[in-house]
């Protein structure tokens, strides 16, 4: 069995990594909604995902205004999986499943 990732387990960084999963890039604004945490929070999470090699961090303009977007790494999208497999693996030994039949 995996074990869970750390950086990966904290609830906002695990929305993070799934938000970042199903896209190419996002803004940052945008994952700050969704996760539903203050820009210094998210900045923080931005921050150890980056730190861990989890996450590119881009940062550029649109128009004038300044954006960053994030991206997962390679490195990143297997410490996910392997994440995502460890949890099925814990909810597998209670005989249920993380999909609704």
């Amino acid at each position: 069995m995996s074990d869970l990732d750390p950086v990966i387990h904290a609830p906002a960084r695990l929305q993070i990594m799934s938000l970042l999963a199903a896209v190419e890039e996002a803004e940052f604004s945008f994952l700050r909604d969704e996760t539903g945490v203050s820009d210094s929070v998210m900045s923080k999470h931005a921050t150890a995902l980056e730190t861990a090699g989890y996450v590119q961090i881009r940062k550029g303009h649109v128009g004038k205004r300044p954006r960053t977007w994030l991206k997962l790494s390679p490195t990143g999208r297997q410490a996910y999986k392997a994440h995502v497999e460890a949890l099925h693996d814990i909810v597998a030994r209670s005989g249920m499943t993380l999909i609704p039949e």
